[in-house]
């Protein structure tokens, strides 16, 4: 039975043929009828018999280039499909497995190969989603020369492919606040003359009254608060939302997706410039165990991103400030007024930090009237002082990283303090 379910319908029918000519031989007693009998039933079961031993004398040799792609670039891949056995003939049906992301299936009709013989194949992969795929095995269809049987084997490993997310060259840095907590704002800090060594700035809304500078303020006639100096902290937190739930859009093409791809081109900017490099999710969980920095860099922070996978949290909840003293760059999902408020509340008053912030609403397609808009939480950030910027699906990310750094940003509200009245105190 084991021989009879290797064979094609062709050999079925033959098969079933031989048996009855030689049954019909044995009635009518035609030793001749026998013979051709006999015949037309093995023919059948010797080809399914040699077929299902090609599969043994066959192997697989798979190899991409490159092993690590972004989203939407085109790899190779080379097969070679190596003879080991003698026996020839035949054909073999090739289909390799792949994930759907990697595009369609390849499929190939090739001879067998003998002892010392290859068959070379070759096929492009365009991924279009992020990730770690495995690509293989390599189905194989063996067919004998008479298409009297076949038999499916699983040839070759399995290999693992990359795709990184898509990175875009950017340019600039964000713009700091009036004493950011970077390289940047510790010298501006420290460059102002005639404070008396005191370390001031304007005031915002939600500053504590008691940390006005009134002898600054009469001088500039504005309402001028001290701060307080802090060791230095150096480097940049990168802060990216996966929340599931924040996002809209599918597949590739979702905000998700874009979000990612802009934290890597992000992250690779800041590292090329030297700058120490933390990367945060929204969980407050470190993507990366230390900072990193440095030529081998992008590729630790390309594959980090290559395997994030979305978060089932529906809430931004961080307990404590999430750059833990340094510059911060936040890329945000769907949020609410509150979680802007508690997110904000987190960061010291006066450090510099921007937020990328999706209207998701923009890539649901013909729009989503379950996600709520993004400007009363960016206003809120923009009252405690961050930098926000609301891109828009297909916006080139460095457009959107320019208009982080200043030119065209949305920073900042201006100051709304009233008029100050100095009453002859000394901060």
């Amino acid at each position: 039975m084991t021989a009879l379910s290797g064979l094609t319908t062709r050999g079925r029918c033959l098969f079933a043929a031989g048996t009855a000519a030689a049954l019909c031989s044995v009635v009518l007693d035609e030793r001749d009828l026998l013979r051709v009998g006999l015949f037309t039933l093995l023919l059948p079961l010797l080809s399914a018999l040699v077929t299902r031993r090609s599969r043994t004398q066959v192997s697989v040799e798979r190899a991409i280039n490159p092993a690590r792609v972004q989203a939407g670039d085109v790899a190779r891949m080379r097969l070679t499909v190596r003879g080991r056995g003698t026996l020839g003939g035949g054909t073999m049906v090739l289909q390799d497995s792949l994930p759907y992301s990697l595009g369609e299936r390849p499929r190939f009709l090739a001879p067998r190969p003998v002892r010392g013989q290859c068959v070379v194949l070759t096929y492009e992969l365009r991924p279009t989603l992020r990730g770690v795929h495995t690509v293989g095995p390599l189905a194989a269809r063996f067919t004998d020369a008479f298409g009297l049987a076949e038999h499916d084997e699983a040839l070759g490993e399995q290999l693992r492919f990359v795709v990184t997310p898509r990175v875009e060259k950017l340019a600039g840095h964000p713009a700091g606040a009036a004493t950011g907590r970077g390289e940047e704002g510790i010298a501006r800090a420290r460059s102002g003359q005639g404070l008396d060594d005191v370390v001031v700035r304007p005031y915002r809304h939600g500053d504590d009254m008691r940390r006005v500078h009134w002898r600054s303020t009469a001088r500039r006639d504005e309402l001028m608060v001290r701060v307080e100096e802090r060791p230095w902290v150096g480097g940049t937190t990168v802060l990216v939302d996966v929340r599931n739930a924040a996002h809209r859009g599918p597949g590739p093409t979702s905000s998700l997706e874009w979000a990612v791809s802009f934290t890597a081109s992000v992250c690779l900017h800041l590292s090329s410039a030297g700058k120490g490099l933390r990367l945060l999710t929204n969980e407050g969980v470190p993507l990366l165990a230390e900072d990193v920095l440095g030529a081998r860099s992008d590729a630790v922070v390309l594959d980090t991103l290559a395997r994030l996978a979305p978060s089932r949290r529906r809430e931004l909840t961080l307990e404590a400030d999430p750059a833990e003293g340094r510059d911060l760059v936040a890329v945000l999902g769907m949020l609410s007024a509150d979680e802007a408020h508690r997110l904000a509340v987190r960061r010291p008053s006066g450090s510099r930090t921007s937020a990328v912030l999706l209207d998701v609403r923009q890539w649901a397609g013909l729009g989503d009237t379950m996600a709520p808009s993004q400007e009363p939480a960016a206003r809120v950030l923009r009252a405690a002082g961050w930098r926000v910027v609301t891109p828009l699906p297909g916006e080139e990310m460095g457009a959107v990283w320019a208009r982080l750094c200043g030119r065209g940003a949305e920073g900042p509200p201006a100051t709304t303090a009233p008029r100050a009245v100095w009453h002859g105190g000394v901060g």
